[in-house]
């Protein structure tokens, strides 16, 4: 039985499925992130494998384009020693009218254990959750603006790694949060981990003004934005989901919020950056400062197959 509150939790309060960060109690972030920690020597490992999903089919469902999450997805299920479907959906029957339900009906049918789904819509993990077989489990591996729970996730593992009590920190997300499920993402995950000071920082047709009702605090200028935090996330300029005039010039927008050395100096002296990636260099971010002393952006794909591997590890051993 699902709990009816929350469709990613069984009657119990365990984690069945991965949707949304939003709403999961703090210790099941706990859980997933101590896990996370105990798969991260695997990776070090002459043989990089354990066997928690032996036997089990793990189908990633891309139907929009990544390279690094779904690269990590499949990764992560390897190394847990799942046998991996990777399924091209521009190329298979949704391209031929077949509806998303119907495609998960004949995928269950090939008794699939797992789905890992990106899409463009939001909101379509859900459904897949509500229509899939019981014994199935869904990992949201991002869907339209609405929330990519694993990069939630690994950015809170990284941040632990690095800065260990959330209680006691500033966090600074700068750049395009309103089309961004990271941010959202981020935001619900500090907010569960008692981060005090939560500050969303972009012009002001990318960070709108109901932010706040998130507990953040709205910042239009870069330089009362990331001045004495602890923790600066830049994100990715989504151009492919703007319209209009959203958006000035890419030069305009690096010289108003895109961070420079000189800008990161108003952080505090030890502030880590973190990307989620791809990265426009020039464009909110410069070369020298992803490059950095300060970057903690490799460390984040690295943390992000351990996160994956826990989060998956963890679904497939509790039942709905």
């Amino acid at each position: 039985m699902l709990n009816k509150r929350n469709p990613q939790l069984n009657a119990h309060g365990e984690l069945v499925h991965l949707l949304s960060i939003e709403g999961l109690p703090r210790d099941v972030l706990h859980s997933i992130l101590d896990t996370a920690g105990t798969f991260l020597s695997v990776n070090d490992r002459e043989v990089k494998k354990v066997p928690l999903l032996r036997g089990k089919s793990v189908f990633n469902l891309f139907f929009e384009n990544s390279t690094r999450t779904r690269t990590t997805f499949e990764i992560a299920a390897k190394r847990l020693s799942a046998d991996v479907i990777n399924l091209d959906i521009a190329k298979s029957s949704a391209s031929k009218g077949e509806s998303l339900l119907d495609t998960i009906a004949n995928l269950s049918a090939m008794h699939a254990d797992m789905f890992v789904v990106r899409h463009s819509e939001s909101g379509a993990p859900y459904l897949i959750a509500q229509h899939c077989a019981p014994h199935v489990h869904v990992v949201n591996a991002g869907d339209g603006r609405h929330a990519h729970p694993t990069q939630g996730l690994l950015d809170m593992y990284t941040i632990r790694h690095f800065k260990k009590d959330f209680t006691q920190l500033s966090v600074a997300i700068v750049g395009d949060i309103v089309h961004s499920r990271v941010a959202r993402s981020d935001i619900h995950a500090l907010s569960i981990l008692g981060v005090p000071d939560i500050r969303a920082v972009g012009p002001k047709t990318l960070v709108p003004g109901d932010f706040k009702g998130m507990g953040v605090r709205v910042c239009h200028s870069m330089e009362e934005g990331i001045r004495g935090a602890d923790v600066v996330i830049m994100l990715r300029l989504q151009n492919e989901r703007m319209s209009g005039a959203m958006l000035p010039s890419a030069g305009e927008f690096f010289k108003n919020y895109g961070l420079t050395p000189d800008k990161l100096a108003l952080a505090k002296p030890d502030a880590i950056v973190m990307h989620p990636g791809p990265i426009n260099r020039g464009v909110e971010i410069d070369s020298s400062v992803a490059d950095g002393a300060h970057s903690v952006i490799l460390p984040q794909v690295t943390f992000g197959i351990a996160v994956r591997m826990a989060v998956m590890s963890i679904i497939a051993g509790n039942e709905a």
